[in-house]
């Protein structure tokens, strides 16, 4: 088969359902059992670790950094002898890490996807080490277009975006989440408060994307003098909102290094 996914939890399972629309040729397995039904349903193959490693020509690893290691060393012998690309999404760990775990040089391509891949607007950043073929690298970049955006980055960089549009959803929706209480909180119904709030962050993310703007020059335009934005704006700049959310990423870059450990 031409993709196994080893694990198939939120990420697993989102970046499944999004490639299905450019091939269904491949098998999920998990620890639990619980892939089982969503492979029924998405009329995939369903095995364990050792049959996808056999059966499948490109491997998605899709465990956590810390369960990497118990993963792929069962599985050695067979990825020594067949060499299947591996798909790593693992926080953290730098695709000679992965080669380590497997024992052997193998090639590797390093992705960082984020929740909206379940929607097919995931922002996916990407790397690959010297083993992996153009020719298989574009059929791959072919497969995924159906998740999101894939953009090139330097593994060097792969921490930093990871603390932002991999972990990025979160922040988001908590954004989301306290200005639909603002507007509840004014009278908005809150199912209407959330809709607005969420189509509001997506039209200003298009607008960012469309014109390649400043978007503090972007928010200004907002503001009319002695307005009600300019007023909301002084809040966010007097509890530090840009100190806030930048803290924030920087945290979530020194855990993934953490994990690299």
């Amino acid at each position: 088969m031409k993709y196994g996914f080893i694990g198939c939890g939120h990420m697993g399972s989102a970046i499944a359902r999004a490639l299905s629309n450019a091939t269904r040729d491949f098998m999920v397995t998990d620890r639990s059992g619980k892939a089982k039904p969503f492979a029924q349903d998405m009329g995939v193959a369903y095995g364990d670790n050792v049959t996808a490693a056999r059966e499948c020509n490109r491997l998605f690893l899709c465990v956590k950094p810390q369960m990497m290691e118990a993963v792929l060393s069962p599985l050695a012998p067979i990825l020594r002898e067949k060499k299947p690309l591996l798909i790593t999404m693992a926080a953290g760990l730098e695709m000679a890490k992965i080669e380590a775990f497997a024992g052997t040089p193998l090639p590797v391509i390093r992705i960082m996807p984020n929740t909206p891949v379940a929607v097919g607007k995931g922002m996916i950043p990407y790397c690959a080490n010297s083993m992996v073929e153009k020719s298989v690298l574009q059929d791959f970049l072919s497969d995924m277009r159906f998740c999101g955006a894939m953009d090139a980055i330097e593994e060097s960089m792969m921490d930093a975006a990871s603390a932002l549009s991999g972990s990025g959803p979160a922040y988001l929706y908590l954004y989301m989440a306290a200005m639909a209480e603002g507007a509840a909180a004014c009278g908005l119904p809150q199912e209407k408060a959330l809709r607005y709030a969420a189509e509001t962050m997506a039209g200003a993310a298009e607008m960012i994307l469309a014109s390649h703007g400043d978007p503090y020059a972007l928010a200004d335009a907002v503001c009319s003098p002695g307005g009600s934005t300019i007023e909301g704006v002084k809040v966010l700049r007097q509890q530090d909102l840009a100190g806030t959310v930048s803290q924030c990423i920087q945290a979530a870059y020194r855990r993934n290094q953490e994990l690299g450990k």
